[in-house]
């Protein structure tokens, strides 16, 4: 796996372009959804275009590389090869710690009607059904992220460091959404700065966790696709209160630490580890 990850070598191109083009887009969005008569479809276009970018950045720069395109291809059909256990986690870890979080904000004197599923969302999504873009957005940014971004700093780096190094990147890289009128980043910071700030924090234990299994499953790229999508939308279909997900938070942050300890040597060697 070393051979294959040190063809991922253009950190500084990928990342630049990654940030650069979705802002544009997004800071585009921002300012006018906040005039008197938006242009939803157009809002909606410079949303998609924005998160489309790291995916096609991703994309080129393998195009220029066929053994690039060949890893690829492998890293979506050694789904078999994964083992069921980081199969089941990637789809109810994060249901599993949503419901463990809301039964502890009880104690708190939370109400029971969290544990109700609502049917409707806490934020909007242009012409979009908030659902479709709880499906579609992960997997645009995941065809970016853990095609090409994940690999070409974990080349440089051992796997804490470039989790943590891409949690810090993620959360700048979301600031722009904060802007954009009744968008779930708009909603967080509406709601109150420490939504906004929990945001933020949660990212890093997500991300370990995330990177964990994409490891662990042999780099196989479905699998933070599945865990991406599930965080967002066990998130919503649930009337959570905001406080449960702090609560959260510190729970994944709990695991993260966990994992990171009893895997030592899985997070800290530079030589790359992804099977064991």
């Amino acid at each position: 796996m070393k051979k294959t990850l040190t063809k991922y070598k253009h950190p500084f191109l990928f990342y630049s372009l990654a940030t650069t083009i979705p802002w544009l887009f997004w800071f585009w969005a921002g300012n006018l959804s906040h005039q008197k008569n938006p242009n939803m479809g157009l809002l909606t276009t410079l949303g998609l275009l924005g998160l489309s970018a790291p995916m096609t950045i991703a994309f080129w720069l393998i195009h220029k590389d066929s053994r690039l395109g060949t890893d690829l291809w492998k890293r979506f059909v050694n789904i078999t090869k994964v083992k069921p256990v980081y199969l089941f986690l990637s789809v109810f870890l994060m249901l599993g710690s949503i419901l463990l979080a809301q039964a502890i904000s009880l104690l708190f004197g939370y109400s029971a009607d969290q544990f109700t599923i609502t049917g409707h969302y806490t934020f909007t999504s242009g012409v979009l059904p908030v659902w479709f873009l709880l499906i579609m957005a992960p997997i645009l940014e995941e065809l970016g992220w853990h095609t090409y971004g994940t690999d070409v700093l974990r080349n440089k780096f051992n796997l804490f460091y470039t989790s943590i190094i891409f949690a810090f990147y993620w959360g700048i890289w979301h600031i722009p959404l904060s802007g954009i009128n009744h968008y779930y980043q708009n909603t967080l910071v509406e709601t109150g700065w420490i939504y906004g700030v929990n945001f933020l924090v949660s990212i890093f234990p997500f991300v370990i966790i995330m990177n964990w299994l994409y490891y662990k499953s042999r780099r196989n790229i479905i699998i933070p696709i599945v865990f991406h999508i599930t965080a967002g939308y066990f998130n919503e279909i649930f009337a959570t209160d905001p406080g449960s997900k702090i609560i959260q938070t510190g729970l994944l942050i709990i695991l993260a630490i966990f994992i990171v300890f009893k895997e030592k040597k899985f997070f800290f060697s530079k030589k790359t580890i992804w099977k064991k």
